[in-house]
């Protein structure tokens, strides 16, 4: 059973690569098998469509979220230092971000015609992040309604950040971006 569910795993893993730099639609099953070494004629052992494999490719989206995240939270229990552990993470991700912009709004624009129910699985990511800050601004005193309107600005400042420095090859919108993004969260934070 190990085996089986790690040759799932490798094709999840394969078909999030390649959906993420070559794109949902013109990515095949054959593309799938090719990279990830499992037989064609085998996927469909794992997965009746690709719409299905599109769903995994999701679940890894909310997975990988929730377990930084996690990370985060455990790592202090400060808001203001959470919020900022969370603007480092996603720092992280610059380099690919702008070579290939982002998976998760890739693949809920992606997956929105053939697998609805993975659009809709892979924006819970997003949900989990605006959750997030919401939470930690509402922690340090500031509004629920005001905390949750910052967390959509911030994570709008990212996505946007992300999409134009993708689409000019420039790393240096997306480090503006991040900036733009930490003075809004400790800004609020400040205010309360």
């Amino acid at each position: 059973m190990a085996k089986q569910n790690e040759k799932r795993d490798v094709l999840i893993a394969t078909a999030a690569g390649l959906f993420w730099r070559q794109g949902y639609t013109v990515t095949s099953l054959a593309d799938i098998a090719t990279h990830s070494g499992v037989p064609l004629g085998n996927i469909y052992y794992y997965f009746k469509s690709k719409a299905e494999l599109a769903r995994g490719v999701a679940d890894i989206f909310v997975t990988e979220t929730e377990g930084m995240l996690v990370e985060i939270t455990e790592a202090d229990q400060n808001p203001r230092t959470r919020l900022q552990l969370l603007i480092e993470k996603l720092t992280q991700s610059l380099k690919s971000r702008v070579e290939h912009g982002c998976p998760i709004a890739l693949g809920i624009r992606d997956f929105r015609h053939e697998s609805p129910e993975a659009a809709n699985r892979a924006a819970e990511a997003f949900s989990l992040l605006i959750g997030f800050i919401g939470r930690e601004l509402g922690r340090s005193g500031i509004r629920p309604s005001t905390a949750l309107s910052i967390a959509r600005n911030a994570l709008t400042e990212w996505q946007g950040g992300i999409m134009l420095a993708h689409g000019l090859r420039d790393p240096t919108v997306l480090a503006e971006s991040f900036r733009r993004m930490e003075r809004l969260l400790m800004v609020a934070r400040s205010r309360s």
